[in-house]
Protein backbone atom coordinates (compact mmCIF):
# COMPACT_ATOMS: atom_id res chain seq x y z
CA UNK A 1 0.00 0.00 0.00
CA UNK A 2 2.80 2.41 0.84
CA UNK A 3 4.55 1.74 -2.48
CA UNK A 4 1.33 2.48 -4.37
CA UNK A 5 0.95 5.79 -2.53
CA UNK A 6 4.56 6.65 -3.36
CA UNK A 7 3.87 5.86 -7.02
CA UNK A 8 0.91 8.25 -7.00
CA UNK A 9 3.02 11.00 -5.42
CA UNK A 10 5.84 10.39 -7.90
CA UNK A 11 3.46 10.52 -10.86
CA UNK A 12 1.92 13.71 -9.46
CA UNK A 13 5.31 15.39 -9.21
CA UNK A 14 6.25 14.27 -12.73
CA UNK A 15 2.97 15.67 -14.09
CA UNK A 16 3.53 18.94 -12.24
CA UNK A 17 7.04 19.18 -13.67
CA UNK A 18 5.88 18.36 -17.20
CA UNK A 19 3.18 21.05 -17.07
CA UNK A 20 5.34 23.73 -15.43
CA UNK A 21 8.52 23.15 -17.47
CA UNK A 22 7.51 24.95 -20.70
CA UNK A 23 6.25 27.97 -18.77
CA UNK A 24 9.39 28.18 -16.64
CA UNK A 25 11.68 27.69 -19.65
CA UNK A 26 9.99 30.57 -21.49
CA UNK A 27 10.42 32.76 -18.40
CA UNK A 28 14.09 31.79 -18.20
CA UNK A 29 14.76 32.51 -21.88
CA UNK A 30 12.93 35.86 -21.85
CA UNK A 31 14.73 36.89 -18.66
CA UNK A 32 18.07 35.97 -20.20
CA UNK A 33 17.35 37.89 -23.42
CA UNK A 34 16.21 40.99 -21.52
CA UNK A 35 19.28 40.80 -19.27
CA UNK A 36 21.59 40.61 -22.30
CA UNK A 37 19.80 43.58 -23.86
CA UNK A 38 20.16 45.50 -20.60
CA UNK A 39 23.88 44.74 -20.53
CA UNK A 40 24.33 45.83 -24.15
CA UNK A 41 22.36 49.05 -23.78
CA UNK A 42 23.59 49.69 -20.23
CA UNK A 43 20.04 50.22 -18.98
CA UNK A 44 20.05 48.93 -15.42
CA UNK A 45 16.38 49.21 -14.53
CA UNK A 46 15.52 46.33 -12.19
CA UNK A 47 11.80 46.26 -13.00
CA UNK A 48 12.36 46.07 -16.77
CA UNK A 49 12.83 42.30 -16.65
CA UNK A 50 9.50 41.53 -14.98
CA UNK A 51 7.01 42.89 -17.50
CA UNK A 52 8.27 40.99 -20.58
CA UNK A 53 8.79 37.85 -18.50
CA UNK A 54 5.27 37.94 -17.08
CA UNK A 55 3.74 38.69 -20.49
CA UNK A 56 5.65 35.82 -22.12
CA UNK A 57 4.72 33.38 -19.36
CA UNK A 58 1.04 34.36 -19.55
CA UNK A 59 1.14 34.04 -23.36
CA UNK A 60 2.67 30.55 -23.27
CA UNK A 61 0.19 29.50 -20.59
CA UNK A 62 -2.70 30.65 -22.77
CA UNK A 63 -1.16 28.96 -25.82
CA UNK A 64 -0.68 25.66 -23.97
CA UNK A 65 -3.94 25.80 -22.01
CA UNK A 66 -5.67 23.10 -24.04
CA UNK A 67 -2.65 20.77 -23.76
CA UNK A 68 -2.45 21.39 -20.00
CA UNK A 69 -6.16 20.69 -19.66
CA UNK A 70 -5.90 17.42 -21.59
CA UNK A 71 -2.92 16.26 -19.52
CA UNK A 72 -4.69 17.11 -16.25
CA UNK A 73 -7.88 15.33 -17.35
CA UNK A 74 -5.93 12.22 -18.38
CA UNK A 75 -4.07 12.22 -15.07
CA UNK A 76 -7.29 12.72 -13.10
CA UNK A 77 -9.01 9.88 -14.98
CA UNK A 78 -6.01 7.66 -14.24
CA UNK A 79 -6.16 8.54 -10.55
CA UNK A 80 -9.90 7.92 -10.29
CA UNK A 81 -9.60 4.59 -12.09
CA UNK A 82 -6.86 3.51 -9.70
CA UNK A 83 -8.27 1.25 -7.03
CA UNK A 84 -6.19 0.41 -4.00
CA UNK A 85 -5.74 -3.26 -3.28
CA UNK A 86 -7.44 -4.12 -0.03
CA UNK A 87 -5.27 -6.40 1.96
CA UNK A 88 -5.28 -7.65 5.50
Amino acid sequence: MDLEALDVVRESFLMMLMIAAPILIVGLVVGLVVSVLQAVTQIQEQTLVFVPKILAMVAITVALFSWITVKMMEFSAELFSWSPVSGS
